[in-house]
């Protein structure tokens, strides 16, 4: 695969200097494709050609949006194999996985946020004075790797519903299914320089976006550290910053729920997609008095995980995206073993068989308290620590003695002890007994998770601005 072009008004164009970068295929450590590294210039020209669409695209009405949102759609159901094919190869997932939840999520997101454009009130009234919702303008879009065409729909789509017009920068590990998307949006023909694309790094693309002043937003989703620097760089235009960011989610199992079936669903929930979610639950927190068989449960689980080539329909997980997330993960386990953890499943190293490809080792540390590293870091592989409790309340203080707040299972057989500990929980989502996500439920966090909510009418909102009209 090859995009050495940028989406830039309405055309693929050559970057303003020449800058080539190979993408690396995690499973094979050999290059997949080739993209180009971008500037601040084929920033500038990005941000001109959006600033130009948006007086246009702002003033179309809610059936010629809605029309938009129809043809991507059936772009994205044909062109689905095309996007798992690229997220398999360019961050490791399992083909089936690829195919049945990564390259789903996509037109998952953009039909879910059409029936919300369907219905939003963008005027209403209070009293006497008339509300309007406008677009907030000209947006940057930065997205991560773990779940790529995901994380740029839950953008892309509201933007695009909203009235807004953007720049997307798709991460660099993973930058091929936002070029398909691009070439679908190309296809609509959506009005030129609405959806702009320019591929790159943080410090080339990703600064220079941020900083901009006629980036009215910044929509992010990655890591904590990364949100700090782009806050701060959005601060001397005060624009809008939506972020998305880490997690340390913890798993509580009380002592009425049934032992092996809640286990055995956290550590299959904290290994998939190799670890790489920020939501995953990856603190397990089991009562003293039926800890040791927990233990036992969770090491059963990990090791029927297979691990191995995603080509094979028998491999649960893949690789991870990169060796620099490899060898994040690999330190982190070390650590855990320096601190004193008991590591009862997994470990250092790559699994057995496996002597290529970015492949971690399904791990599993008992005996953790909660002041470990391994228990304070998002370490972002499949590995879990299980830490011991005694009673609700501590449960409940350990859950919220962290830096993060995106989510908190729990699993219990008391509907009033499920809604009285998930209103104490210090987190934007809870799952109570394996409830899943909702496609039209906010997505976001506390705390240093970061400040925005996405999908459904609630990512919507983000990209709008309210105004009132006083004396109509």
């Amino acid at each position: 695969m090859e995009y050495l072009k940028f989406y830039i008004d309405g055309e693929w164009v050559d970057p303003v200097e020449p800058n080539g970068m190979d993408v690396i295929n995690p499973a094979t450590e050999e290059p997949m494709g080739r993209i180009s590294v971008g500037s601040a210039a084929d920033v500038d020209k990005a941000v001109a050609a959006a600033k130009r669409a948006f007086p246009a695209y702002s003033q179309t009405t809610r059936e010629e949006r809605i029309e938009i949102f129809e043809a991507i759609l059936a772009g994205l159901e044909k062109r689905h194999d095309d996007i798992a094919a690229a997220i398999s190869q360019e961050m490791g997932a399992p083909m089936w996985f690829a195919k049945e939840d990564q390259a789903s999520s996509g037109p998952q997101h953009f039909a879910a946020t059409l029936e919300v454009l369907k219905k939003f009130k963008f005027e209403d009234s209070i009293g006497t004075t008339r509300l309007r919702h406008e677009p907030i303008g000209v947006c940057a879009l930065i997205t991560p790797w773990n779940w790529p065409i995901n994380q740029v729909a839950v953008k892309v789509a509201p933007a695009l519903a909203a009235g807004c017009t953007m720049i997307l920068k798709p991460s660099e590990v993973a930058p091929f299914d936002a070029c398909i998307l691009a070439e679908i949006i190309d296809e609509v023909g959506l009005p030129a320089g609405v959806f702009n694309l320019v591929n790159g790094d943080g410090p080339n693309v990703g600064a220079p976006l941020t900083a901009h002043p006629d980036v009215d937003m910044v929509s992010f989703t990655g890591s904590t550290q990364a949100g700090r620097a782009i806050t701060k760089a959005a601060a001397d235009t005060i624009k809008r910053v939506s972020l998305e960011l880490g997690g340390k989610s913890a798993n509580i199992i009380f002592d009425d729920a049934d032992l092996q079936k809640a286990v055995s669903r956290g550590v299959k929930n904290c290994f998939g997609n190799s670890g790489q979610s920020c939501n995953a639950p990856t603190r397990m927190l089991v009562p003293k008095s039926h800890y040791s068989e927990a233990v036992d449960i969770a090491r059963e689980t990990a090791e029927k995980v297979k691990v191995g080539d995603p080509n094979d329909d028998s491999s649960r997980l893949g690789p991870v995206a990169s060796e620099v997330q490899f060898n994040k993960i690999q330190d982190l386990i070390d650590q855990g073993i320096k601190e004193g953890a008991e590591l009862v499943a997994g470990g250092p190293g790559r699994p057995d068989g496996l002597n290529k490809g970015f492949y971690v080792r399904p791990t599993i540390f008992a005996g953790v308290n909660n002041n470990m590293t391994i228990a304070r870091e998002e370490i972002f592989g499949p590995v879990l620590c299980m830490i011991p409790y005694e009673g609700e309340d501590e449960a409940v203080e350990i859950a919220n003695d962290t830096r993060y707040g995106l989510s908190n299972y729990l699993s219990t057989g008391s509907e009033e002890r499920a809604n009285r500990v998930a209103a104490q929980l210090r987190s934007g989502m809870v799952h109570i007994n394996g409830g899943g996500l909702d496609s039209q439920a906010p997505f976001g966090g506390y705390k240093e998770s970061g400040n925005g909510r996405e999908w459904g009418v609630y990512g919507l909102e983000e990209f709008l601005e309210v105004k009132s009209v006083y004396g109509r």
